[in-house]
């Protein structure tokens, strides 16, 4: 039996599709005994889909059909998606992301991040909300705000530049054996090739 290959997945809390990859991504990982490593990667949102002030109608037409396509499928999981009501900068609930995972409470911290976000229940640019949901998820938040500011900074815009020097240019998108898959719609594809490595 080889190696357990490693899966390496990228998310943002503020992309409705992160959120609905979780679960699958998860499943995905567990039918073949891969423990998934867990990335941030913060979307500069005015990049591809432009600011808000400056969007032409394309770029509307492709934000409203992105979310409706999101409540779509939140819905038929019982999950809620909002639209966001402004462009967030998501770097603090990835730093705590960072946080948590330095006292193996990942996923605790995630699942609370993403569900409230999506509830326009988390202010995720707040360092005291965010230590609150790292409080409730069993990991400790003294001193959060400062250390979001220095090693935690850093950490964090070091994992992106990581990031895009191999290629990642949005979420979710899954690194098998430095190959990307962008979008949980190549799931199925990623299976494939997790299935033809642990044949070979």
């Amino acid at each position: 039996m080889p190696d357990t290959p490693e899966l390496t997945v990228y998310i943002d809390v503020k992309s409705p599709f992160a959120y609905l990859a979780m679960e699958p991504t998860r499943a995905l990982a567990a039918a073949f005994g891969i423990e998934p490593v867990w990335k941030p990667y913060t979307l500069e949102i005015p990049d591809f889909l432009g600011a808000v002030e400056t969007r032409n109608a394309h770029q509307w037409r492709k934000v409203r059909y992105a979310y409706m396509d999101a409540r779509r499928i939140a819905n038929t999981r019982g999950l809620t998606v909002r639209g966001p009501q402004k462009i967030f900068d998501s770097s603090i609930v990835h730093i705590g992301m960072l946080r948590a995972q330095d006292h193996g409470r990942f996923e605790p911290y995630i699942d609370r991040a993403f569900l409230r976000f999506w509830k326009r229940e988390l202010e995720i640019e707040d360092p005291a909300a965010v230590a609150a949901v790292l409080d409730e998820a069993g990991v400790p938040s003294a001193g959060f705000a400062e250390w979001a500011q220095g090693e935690g900074r850093r950490r964090h815009d070091a994992l992106c530049r990581e990031a895009e020097e191999i290629g990642v240019f949005g979420v979710p998108t899954f690194v098998f054996r430095d190959e990307l898959f962008w979008g949980s719609e190549r799931l199925d594809m990623l299976r494939k090739r997790i299935e033809e490595t642990l044949a070979a």
